[in-house]
Parts: C-alpha cells; sequence; structure tokens
C-alpha cells in the first residue's frame, strides 16, 4: 500500500481536525469527503484535498478507511456499512447509543479483519499519558473526577438529545473510558442524577469501585459554567496528589509538607494537546503495521457500558454491578 487512502463522513468540527491531520502525515492521503450538506464537504476540499462525494458508496469506493464523524446516533449504521465494505474504520466517540446497538456494532467490528479504533482522543493527551506513566510507579488509593460544561447551547445540538444521546454521551464518556484507561476494570457503580436547565437528566454524582479495590467520586454538570479546569482528575495516593487541569497541566504534591511539581502542555499546538495528531498516527501505524490499535471496539462498547449504566441507575435506585 502507498499511501492510506482516507474517506471522512461528516465534515463538522471534528471532521476538519482528523482532515487537517492526515493532510499533514506522508503516509496517508485525505483522498475522499461525503456529508450530507454538500457545501461541507466541498468547503474542506478546497483546503485539504479530496473528491467531493455525494453518497456513502461513492466515498467507499475512492478509499481504504473510513472516518465515522457524523452525529453520535449515526455511528452504528454508518461502521457497520463501512466495515461491510471492506474498509478500515476510525469511529469517533461515542461508540455507539444504547446497548443494543451497541452490541450490534460490536458484533460487526469483531467480525472483520481490518482495523477499527474508536476516537477516545483523551487517552493520548500527554497530560493522561504522563498521569498513567507516575501511576505506574505509586498505587493509587482513590480519586475525584469532574467532568463539566459551562452550558448545551453552543452548537446548538450539544443541548439536543435527538442527535447526542443524551449528555453522558457528548461530554463525560471521555472520562468513563479514561477511568478504564488510567484505573483498570469497574466492577460497581452507584448513581444520582438530576434535570434542572435542560430537558434531561444534566447533573450527575458518581462513585465508582473498581475490581482492584480502588474507587472514586465523580460529577458532571451541564451548566457550571467554563470556568478552568472543566476537566479535572484528583488522584491521591500514599501522601501523594495528582491532579490534572484539563490537558493543559499537571500537578504532583509529594510528602507530608506544602509541594508541588508542575507538568505543562500549556504551550503545545492543541491537535497534539488533546490526542488527535496521536491517534490519528495510532490509525495508521495500525493498518500500516497489521496490529490492534490502542483503542478497541471492545473499548468502545465498554464506554457506552458505564454510561447506560449510570442512567440505569438513576433510573432504578439501584447499584449496578459488572461481571
Amino acid at each position: 500500500m502507498d499511501k492510506v487512502r482516507i474517506g471522512i463522513i461528516g465534515l463538522g468540527y471534528i471532521g476538519n481536525v482528523h482532515a487537517r491531520i492526515f493532510s499533514r502525515d506522508e503516509r496517508a492521503e485525505v483522498a475522499a469527503l461525503y456529508d450530507i450538506i454538500p457545501e461541507r464537504a466541498e468547503k474542506t476540499s478546497k483546503s485539504v484535498g479530496g473528491k467531493v462525494c455525494y453518497s456513502r458508496e461513492e466515498l467507499f469506493e475512492n478509499c481504504d478507511a473510513v472516518l465515522v464523524c457524523a452525529p453520535n446516533k449515526t455511528h452504528t449504521d454508518i461502521a457497520s456499512s463501512a466495515v461491510s465494505a471492506g474498509k478500515h474504520v476510525f469511529c469517533e466517540k461515542p461508540f455507539s447509543i444504547g446497548l443494543t446497538d451497541a452490541q450490534k456494532l460490536l458484533d460487526v467490528a469483531n467480525s472483520s479483519n481490518k482495523v477499527f479504533q474508536v476516537g477516545h482522543n483523551r487517552r493520548y493527551a500527554p497530560v493522561y499519558v504522563k498521569l498513567k506513566e507516575l501511576l505506574q510507579s505509586d498505587k493509587a488509593h482513590s480519586a475525584h473526577i469532574k467532568m463539566n460544561r459551562g452550558e448545551l447551547k453552543n452548537p446548538v445540538w450539544t443541548g439536543d438529545v435527538n442527535v447526542t444521546g443524551g449528555f453522558l454521551y457528548e461530554t463525560t464518556i471521555h472520562l468513563f473510558d479514561m477511568m478504564r484507561f488510567q484505573f483498570d476494570e469497574i466492577a460497581e457503580l452507584v448513581a444520582y442524577g438530576s434535570q434542572h436547565e435542560y430537558p434531561e437528566l444534566d447533573e450527575f454524582s458518581i462513585i465508582f469501585k473498581f475490581k482492584n479495590g480502588f474507587h472514586c467520586t465523580f460529577a458532571s454538570s451541564s451548566d457550571a459554567s467554563w470556568h478552568f479546569p472543566f476537566e479535572r482528575i484528583e488522584v491521591f495516593a500514599h501522601h501523594r496528589t495528582l491532579m490534572t487541569q484539563e490537558m493543559e497541566h499537571l500537578i504532583d504534591s509529594q510528602g507530608m509538607d506544602a509541594n508541588f511539581e508542575t507538568y505543562s502542555w500549556a504551550m503545545t499546538e492543541k491537535e497534539e494537546r488533546w490526542g488527535y495528531v496521536q491517534e490519528d498516527k495510532a490509525f495508521i501505524d495500525a493498518i500500516l503495521n497489521g496490529t490492534e490499535p490502542p483503542v478497541t471496539a471492545l473499548d468502545g462498547f465498554k464506554s457506552v457500558q458505564l454510561v447506560e449504566s449510570v442512567y440505569e441507575a438513576i433510573r432504578s435506585g439501584e447499584k449496578i454491578k459488572f461481571d
């Protein structure tokens, strides 16, 4: 294979982020673009190249790998059709909406001999890579995690359950996946939720217990204001606190006196700071090397499972346990 021909379905914000990154990768070519609003694909084509297509089928004919960057609820259908067409697939988060569709897509992905990667970009962000590295040398006891949004107004679809599948799918799912990445598999959870500003559950308080004994609290609000950091993980170990501040900084405080060391990526370009460059490189690596991608379809399925388990815990008032 000379260059991996990339086809992108959905040319909104994230589709264009990936288009720019792949256009700079010498191993890839942005070959085909499709959006239900053709003008979006035409605009992207002018900046990074690529054939403007007017159907999925036309796009499939002109690429080796498909990026699914369309709205959340379309992921199962589009990704499944791409697998059926024999393509490598990069599916943006969320993997799917609801457990039924998630299981369908997992089965489809597992039936393929091509690469299927899920777009949980936070795993590649330097701040979280560094946190995982530091945790290898110290046993963490517990954590407090928050993942807030300031509002669900901009863009307007972020507050539309018919597009997102629910608030937890749009934003919070990033750190549900991150918990597994940092602390391993979850054993059980208890969740509370309420509705205030938007026509859905929009405030959440959750307690997670992990199979290795680790435990954490998790808070997520849809209308908390954009106070920095809107995203934070505080990990507590033996006389030690490790605290992330979005994708900007990591603070490491050790011992029994007031001290800390700061790692900063504030001056790193956003596409790298947020892990997009690294995840796109990993996708091409997996295709060319014939290896499993770092974030698999099973990882994507498990993040959907966590979202649905939180909603079920709130509906039922019961503790949810995992096998």
